[in-house]
């Protein structure tokens, strides 16, 4: 069975980011899977003395399994999350290439008025040695993120939900071309 994947670089209960997967998962429909970014930090003499964590390769089997990937981060000081940049360096140390040739969709919810474009920015840098085919456009960047979603946890505002969808749909013409 074919699913979504969704992952979100911000731990946080109530994070904008996994309000932001769960809406475009919404869209795009169908099986929808989470990974979770809950792992130790990289640690070369942990790799070797205890060999790649339970959850890594978890999250490396999800990733492989998925017909696309949808990954939404926040933006820490003008970059990406240290938790999604520390699940990236993990999950290339696993065995298979997960994330060769996989449509992936890049998405960011931040306080700020920008959205995420640098974090956006340092995540395609950071996919680029994976071999993903990213969708390029559009942008979905929530600013003022933690308004842009109503007590249902639901995205709100015409162009937020626009784009999300695009972004969809632009993802499922990916999977389609194969």
């Amino acid at each position: 069975m074919s699913y979504l994947l969704g992952i979100s670089g911000s731990l946080r209960g109530e994070s904008t980011n996994t309000k932001l997967i769960r809406a475009a998962a919404k869209v795009y429909g169908g099986a929808f899977h989470e990974g979770h970014l809950r792992m130790p930090l990289y640690d070369g003499d942990l790799e070797e003395a205890e060999g790649i964590p339970a959850p890594v390769q978890t999250l490396s089997d999800q990733i492989k399994g998925a017909e696309a990937v949808i990954i939404s981060t926040p933006e820490y000081n003008k970059s990406l999350s240290g938790v999604l940049k520390n699940a990236l360096d993990w999950v290339s140390r696993t065995d298979g290439s997960p994330w060769k040739d996989k449509p992936v969709a890049i998405m960011s919810a931040t306080a700020g008025r920008a959205g995420g474009e640098r974090a956006q920015y340092a995540l395609r840098l950071c996919m680029v040695p994976f071999g993903t085919r990213i969708i390029q456009t559009p942008e979905v960047l929530v600013a003022a993120s933690g308004q842009q979603f109503d007590d249902a946890g639901d995205l709100t505002g015409e162009m937020n939900i626009k784009t999300v969808t695009n972004l969809m749909e632009a993802l499922k013409a990916e999977v389609a071309r194969g």
